[in-house]
């Protein structure tokens, strides 16, 4: 079943999470004092990063090379950063909104791929992944420490709003219902996660804890 997800709503959800994304590339790049076209560059990364991994894994056309408006928001959220300070930006704000473009983008890209026939397991790898991924290479071309080495919960929060978007499908429950629940429930945890700095247990080698003692 080769049907593009095309709805009002998830076409709001995937104007806003890429508008997001790009932001926070562009300001990678603007706290490197960095020109402009860094900026753009960084910023279109970002934005469509994980979205073209996605399709490409999928087998469907790349997003943003079929639709004209997705690289004009990145560009134009590129623009908005280089005129304004990075301080405007700054703080707990900035990565709730991440946080809201995180869970929207994994809602859509599990909704995609089941579209295309994808089974459900792999259909939250793809949310999770394009969610996830955009971030990742921003900052691996930035050569900083990846987002998803933060201590507090990231991806774990994408794969909820996958997951749930996933069931409810299954389910065939109403979409719009189920896209926003799971986009919801998503932001809920990364925004208490960013809060009370929640975060899953880390990985002890208990050899060498034994050996210490």
């Amino acid at each position: 079943m080769n049907e593009v997800v095309l709805t009002p709503l998830l076409d709001a959800l995937d104007i806003a999470g890429i508008a997001i994304f790009a932001l926070t590339g562009a300001l990678v790049a603007a706290r490197e004092k960095q020109t402009f076209v860094t900026m753009a560059f960084f910023a279109l990364v970002t934005g469509v990063g994980g979205g073209t991994v996605r399709d490409l894994l999928i087998d469907a056309p790349v997003f943003w090379m079929t639709d004209p408006w997705v690289a004009a928001a990145c560009l134009a959220t590129a623009l908005i950063a280089w005129f304004t300070p990075t301080r405007w930006w700054e703080g707990r704000l900035l990565d709730i909104a991440d946080g809201l473009g995180l869970t929207a983008y994994a809602v859509i890209g599990a909704a995609k791929a089941l579209s295309y026939g994808v089974p459900p397991i792999p259909a939250v790898l793809m949310g999770i992944v394009t969610g996830t991924v955009g971030g990742i290479i921003r900052d691996v071309i930035a050569g900083r420490p990846s987002i998803i080495m933060r201590p507090e919960l990231y991806v774990t929060a994408a794969a909820l709003s996958a997951t749930l978007a996933v069931a409810g499908e299954l389910a065939e429950l109403p979409r719009v219902w189920v896209w926003s629940v799971a986009t919801a429930a998503g932001f809920t945890l990364r925004a208490g996660a960013i809060r009370w700095q929640i975060a899953l247990p880390s990985y002890k080698d208990s050899a060498k804890s034994s050996s210490a003692k």
